[in-house]
C-alpha cells in the first residue's frame, strides 16, 4: 500500500474516531464556542404583581398612621386617606391621659414574663430531647408536639375554671401561665432543631473538660442557639402583646388590663372615636417594631434551622 492510500486511510480512521456515536454525551464546548445568553426581557407581569402587593401592605398602615394625627371632624368631612386639616397631638395626648402608660406597663409585665419562661423551659427541654440517649427525649418531644394540634379556643372553658380553682382569676398570673404553656410546643420545635445542628465534637469536648449539663447548656448551647432563641422571642412576644382571647375570659377590672383590651375605653354607646384608638394602636406597635429592627437578622435563620436536613 502506498504512501497517499495510507494517508488516506488515517484520516478516515481519525474521522471515525472523532466523530460521536449515537447515545454517546455530548462532548465539553471548546474555548471559542459562545454560550447563548439569556433573553434580557423584564417581567412585566412579576413586577405589576409585587406593587400590588406592596400598596396591599402599605395601604393600611398608611391609613392608621395618617388617622392618629387627624381629629375626628376632619375625618368624618374629608376622604379617609386624603387630610384636609392640620395635624394634631390631641389624640396622642387623650391617650396617654386616659391610663395608657398603666395598661402598657401591665402588657410590658406579661409579656416580659411569658417570653422569658418559654425561652427558659424551651431552651432545657430542647436540650435534652437532642443528646437524651434514652427514649424519653423522643416521647417527650412527640408529647409537647401535640400542644400544636390542640387550638387555643377549644381549651378555654376548661382553662377558665382551672384558673378560678387556682383562685388566679382577674390577676396578671391568669394570663401569664396559660400563655407560657400555649407557647412551649412551637417553641420546643424551633430550638430543637436549631440544637441539633450544633456538631456533637462540641459536646464530647466539654465532657472530655470535665463539663457537667448545666455547663454545656449554659456555655455552648445558649450562646450557639442565640438566632433561635431570638426568634421565638419575637414570635411569641407578638404574640403575648396582641392577645385578646385570654384577657377579655381570665380578667374584669381595669387595674389589670393590658393594651389590647385598653382599645375599649375609647367606644361609646353610639360612636367610636376612631383617631384615638388607632393612635394608641400606633404607641402599642412602637415596642414590637423596635423589638423586630433589632432581631430581623435572627428571625430567618432561626426559622430554617435544620429543616433542610
Amino acid at each position: 500500500m502506498d504512501d497517499t492510500t495510507c494517508r488516506r486511510t488515517g484520516r478516515a480512521t481519525s474521522s471515525a474516531g472523532a466523530a460521536r456515536p449515537p447515545g454517546s454525551a455530548p462532548t465539553a464546548p471548546g474555548p471559542n464556542h459562545k454560550a447563548r445568553k439569556p433573553t434580557d426581557r423584564p417581567n412585566i407581569l412579576g413586577g405589576l404583581a409585587g406593587w400590588a402587593w406592596l400598596a396591599v401592605i402599605i395601604l393600611p398602615i398608611y391609613f392608621i398612621v395618617i388617622t392618629a394625627f387627624r381629629s375626628r371632624e376632619d375625618l368624618a368631612q374629608s376622604n379617609p386617606l386624603v387630610p384636609s386639616g392640620d395635624p394634631t397631638l390631641q389624640n396622642f395626648v387623650k391617650v396617654l391621659e386616659n391610663d395608657f402608660l398603666h395598661f402598657f406597663a401591665n402588657s410590658v409585665i406579661v409579656t416580659l414574663t411569658v417570653v422569658a419562661a418559654v425561652l427558659a423551659v424551651s431552651l432545657m427541654a430542647s436540650y435534652y430531647i437532642v443528646r437524651s440517649t434514652t427514649f424519653g427525649g423522643g416521647r417527650l418531644f412527640s408529647l409537647i408536639l401535640l400542644g400544636i394540634a390542640i387550638p387555643v379556643q377549644a381549651t378555654i372553658i376548661p382553662v377558665y375554671y382551672l384558673i378560678r380553682e387556682l383562685g388566679l382569676y382577674d390577676t396578671l398570673w391568669a394570663l401569664i401561665l396559660p400563655q407560657i404553656a400555649f407557647a412551649i410546643p412551637l417553641s420546643v420545635l424551633i430550638i430543637v432543631n436549631f440544637v441539633r445542628d450544633i456538631p456533637a465534637e462540641l459536646f464530647e469536648s466539654m465532657r472530655v473538660d470535665g463539663a457537667g449539663e448545666w455547663k454545656i447548656l449554659l456555655n455552648l448551647v445558649l450562646p450557639m442557639a442565640v438566632p433561635a432563641m431570638m426568634t421565638v422571642g419575637i414570635y411569641q412576644a407578638l404574640q403575648v402583646w396582641n392577645g385578646f382571647l385570654f384577657p377579655l375570659i381570665l380578667t374584669q377590672s381595669r387595674e389589670v388590663r393590658v393594651l389590647p383590651l385598653s382599645l375599649w375605653e375609647y367606644q361609646g354607646q353610639f360612636a367610636v372615636d376612631v383617631p384615638a384608638t388607632l393612635a394608641a394602636v400606633v404607641l402599642s406597635a412602637l415596642p414590637l417594631l423596635a423589638a423586630y429592627v433589632v432581631g430581623r437578622r435572627y428571625i430567618v435563620a432561626g426559622l430554617t434551622a435544620g429543616f433542610s436536613k
